[in-house]
């Protein structure tokens, strides 16, 4: 027993390894979604962080700002979810055959 026990902790010490450098990693990789037909796009990291935002400027227009501010939290949210999506993912590639199916792991 002693030595099963042994190798789940390499095991785990293992996984926990393997899922700090993807988290490292997810700061280098990013999503981008956009709304309104492409008028405005959010680029987001593995990170959940918004790094970028891009707005054409035929939809800038002072007397419709309203308008505006709604394409662009449409797309920052999209590119959020997309973000938390893609971080799960590689997350779940790590964790696959070691955790339970259906069992989450606090901040992924």
């Amino acid at each position: 027993m002693k030595g099963g026990l042994q190798g789940m902790m390499k095991q785990i010490q293992k996984m926990q390894a393997e899922m700090e450098k993807v988290q490292a990693e997810l700061a280098n990789k990013t999503v981008t979604e956009e709304s309104g037909g492409g008028m405005v796009k959010a680029t987001a990291n593995g990170k959940k962080e918004i790094i970028s935002i891009e707005i054409e400027n035929e939809v800038i227009n002072a007397d419709d700002k309203e308008m505006l501010e709604d394409l662009i939290v449409a797309a920052v949210n999209k590119a959020l979810e997309s973000a938390g999506k893609m971080a799960e993912e590689e997350m779940a590639n790590i964790t696959r055959g070691m955790i339970p199916p259906g069992m989450n792991i606090p901040g992924f």
